[in-house]
């Protein structure tokens, strides 16, 4: 049977790894060229991978939930001609020559990867010799002889990272199922793996009582002390970022809290207007109509800077990141010429980036190349924030809660719409007096809409 194995291809703006979130195949289904075979996770977004390859599944590389470089081998397709699957193949691989797999081209425009993966040779059983009583896992049962796919709920997985247990190793409970007991018993007592050859277990598990001498976890009923969660895909890259646009550019911020009333009246008006009745209308969108208003005056704020070259770049176009909270973490979508945008196009494109981000469908492509952006801290009841930059960009916007609150107006204290303005600048490009006019010019706009005659 001639087996192409398909390498992991980069999903994306030179990304160098990413998490098998969930496969959509099993070892002998039939897939066709474009088939969806998996689902992984980037720093940057959820991707789904079609398969190169026609013909059958005879084994999936890589587990669920496991963190893979670009360029590893992650699933193998054999001969569609052939309509044998072999159930244990590996002896075969491993004796034979391993075929070089097809070059891949990347998924984004990117060439293939000049690169080549090495891969050990199986040990045999007879070279292994007999399981030990040691309690290194690794020593008793190889990698490669574990099984690649274990039934287990996510929160089972989760408890067997915490403890440090290979869940493949793990003997399955009823059903073939792994359970939070069965963890826990391999865990503390279970010290000899099962041969890979041995026939299964039709009786339910035994818990294994735990050595005296062994540290527990945590004592029964008693809370754990503390919970460890693994930084990855978007939550690293973000932590990455932000670390590098803190100790990169010299960040300068600048305050400004404004009366919004007559934007608020504006907003109702127009959640009134038929044109607009097919998007969400919010104060967000008078936010970003402004901000692109005052990038007209102040274009020193929508540039970026050349450090290699010791330029400043202004762009010409506004392509505008609106931070967005997602089960993920924190991702920046870019809504892309938001400055040539009429107003139910712009509100419209808001809405689809954020819902796209919320419901982790954003493609990498669509978080890169934003020129400017804002962070609406507001919808969380906060009043205001201090905005880090994005990378590559020279300025960000940080919008607090709309609240009521007591204002002089004519000599008199009235209630009205206040919120405050945070925006945060690289001093390398701009300097404070550009910075101040932008912020200016922005809560003008928001406190009398129809300055924007005027700009």
């Amino acid at each position: 049977m001639t087996t192409h194995e398909y390498l992991l291809p980069d999903p994306g703006e030179g990304l160098t790894e990413a998490e098998i979130l969930s496969w959509h195949v099993a070892v002998g289904d039939t897939v066709k060229v474009n088939d969806i075979v998996c689902e992984v996770e980037t720093a940057k977004s959820v991707v789904e991978l079609p398969t190169p390859y026609a013909g059958t599944v005879t084994a999936l590389l890589v587990s669920e939930g496991e963190t893979v470089a670009v360029g590893t081998p992650i699933i193998a397709v054999g001969d569609p001609a052939s309509p044998e699957v072999p159930a244990v193949a590996e002896t075969e691989r491993a004796s034979a020559p391993t075929e070089e797999p097809a070059p891949m081209a990347t998924l984004v425009g990117y060439g293939p990867r000049e690169r080549q993966t090495v891969r050990r040779r199986r040990r045999t059983p007879s070279e292994d010799g007999a399981g030990g009583a040691s309690g290194q896992v690794g020593a008793a049962v190889r990698e490669r002889d574990l099984p690649l796919r274990t039934l287990a709920k996510p929160p089972v997985r989760k408890l067997a990272k915490d403890l440090g247990v290979d869940l493949r190793a793990v003997p399955p409970g009823e059903g073939g199922i792994v359970r939070r007991a069965d963890v826990e018993a391999y865990a503390h007592g279970a010290q000899i793996a099962p041969a890979v050859d041995a026939p299964p277990v039709s009786a339910p598990p035994v818990s294994v009582p735990e050595p005296a001498a062994a540290p527990e976890t945590s004592a029964p009923g008693v809370p754990a002390r503390e919970t460890r969660v693994p930084v990855k895909g978007v939550r690293k890259a973000t932590a990455e970022a932000m670390v590098a646009s803190a100790f990169t550019a010299p960040h300068v911020t600048e305050w400004l809290t404004v009366d919004v009333s007559r934007s608020m009246e504006l907003v109702e008006r127009m959640r009134l207007d038929p044109d607009l009745s097919e998007v969400r209308v919010s104060p967000l969108l008078l936010v970003v109509r402004a901000v692109c208003l005052a990038l007209r005056r102040t274009p020193e704020m929508n540039a970026t800077f050349d450090g290699a070259a010791q330029e400043i770049v202004l762009k010409h176009d506004v392509h505008l990141g609106i931070a967005t909270a997602t089960p993920r973490g924190l991702l920046v979508p870019v809504v892309r010429d938001a400055d040539r945008l009429t107003m139910p196009e712009l509100a419209g494109a808001i809405g689809d980036v954020v819902r796209t981000a919320r419901e982790g469908r954003t493609q990498p492509e669509a978080l890169a190349g934003g020129t400017f952006s804002i962070t609406n801290v507001g919808v969380f009841g906060v009043d205001a924030g201090t905005p880090i930059l994005v990378p590559g960009q020279t300025g960000i916007l940080a919008v607090g809660a709309i609240n009521r609150r007591p204002w002089v107006v004519d000599e008199a204290v009235v209630p009205r719409w206040v919120t405050t303005l945070a925006v945060s600048f690289d001093h390398r490009v701009v300097d404070g007096a550009q910075g101040s006019r932008f912020l200016a010019d922005v809560g003008r706009l928001l406190e009398d809409p129809a300055s924007a005659m005027t700009l």
